[in-house]
Parts: structure tokens; C-alpha cells; sequence
């Protein structure tokens, strides 16, 4: 079941919304994951904290990695291949870079708020560790998110055909288990 913030999301015939659409939910999913790192380490979780927590790190372990796939494996190489703008494109290789850091950022959130899950307290080094692990997602994804919905998914929209942005939505659906007939 998609997991819905704010706004009707977009669907797989609008790819693009559909990712800016992710980048909704990656920015209100960080803020989850920031504000309970925020908490007392020495005070258990309340249950609402808990299933927050374990809700956040569920999405970064499942969803984001296809997020990524999207722009990586559908978006990005249509966009290298389209011979336009290729200084515009120069970025690509820095999103990627973006993208293998956020991986570790995201590998080491995970084994720690897991394993605060599972303990019920987090030790205040291991706290340590989450909470800069976090303010590097933070600062990365803000450049990263801006630069995307700002630059990128403009220029997609600009470079790409619609059945190359069709191809792209298919491809998202596939991903995700989705049954999808392109109009």
C-alpha cells in the first residue's frame, strides 16, 4: 500500500510528480527519524515513538531503495541519451554520488534504530552515531531534493518524450509489484 502525505499523490502516468512526490515523504520520513533521535536516550520509547521509528525505518529499507532505482536505472539514462543539455546533465554523476552516500547514512540509521527498537534504549554513543548520521541525510538531502525538483525533473520534462517519460512510469510500477497499463 502506498503511503500517503499531504496532498493526492501523483500516479505512474506523471513519473516525475511521482518522484517529487517521494521526495515528500523521504523529507517528512528524516524529520520522523531526527525528531525521536531528539528524544531522552535514557527514557524507553512510547509506543506512538516506537511504531514512528520502526514506520521511518521500514520506508528508508524499502522504498527508498526503488526511489532511487527510479532515477538511477529508468530516469538518469534516458536523460544521458537524450543529447541535450549536457552540461545541465553534468550533475548526474554528483545525484549518483549523493545516492551511494545516503545508502551508508541510511545502512547505519537502520542498524541502530533497529537495534533501539529491539533493546528498548539506545547507549548515548550509539545515540551519537544516529544523531550525525542523520544531520548528514539532512544537509545532503536538502541539496540533493532541491536540486532535483528544482533543476532535474524541469528539464526531464522539457528533454524527454512523452513515451520515454511513459516507459519511465511503467518502469516505477513494475518496480514496485504495481499493474499498470500506459494510455
Amino acid at each position: 500500500m502506498p503511503v500517503q502525505i499531504g496532498r493526492k499523490e501523483s500516479d505512474f502516468s506523471n513519473p516525475l510528480g511521482l518522484l517529487g512526490d517521494c521526495h515528500r515523504r523521504i523529507e517528512r520520513f528524516l524529520e520522523i527519524l531526527i525528531r525521536i533521535a531528539s528524544l531522552d536516550a535514557s527514557a524507553p520509547l512510547g509506543k506512538g515513538e516506537r511504531e514512528a521509528l520502526e514506520k521511518a525505518l521500514d520506508y528508508f529499507r524499502s522504498s527508498a531503495p526503488k526511489h532511487t532505482a527510479d532515477e538511477e536505472v529508468s530516469l538518469f539514462p534516458r536523460l544521458r541519451g537524450s543529447g541535450s543539455a549536457q552540461t545541465a546533465l553534468k550533475c548526474l554523476g554528483e545525484l549518483e554520488d549523493d545516492h551511494k552516500t545516503a545508502a551508508r547514512d541510511h545502512d547505519l540509521v537502520d542498524a541502530l534504530g533497529r537495534q533501539w527498537l529491539e533493546a528498548g534504549a539506545i547507549a548515548s554513543d550509539k545515540l551519537d552515531q544516529l544523531r550525525q548520521a542523520l544531520a548528514r541525510l539532512s544537509n545532503m538531502y536538502r541539496h540533493h531534493i532541491a536540486v532535483e525538483d528544482q533543476e532535474l525533473f524541469p528539464l526531464a520534462a522539457r528533454l524527454l518524450a512523452p513515451d520515454q517519460l511513459a516507459e519511465v512510469g511503467q518502469e516505477m510500477a513494475e518496480r514496485r509489484g504495481v499493474r499498470y497499463e500506459r494510455t
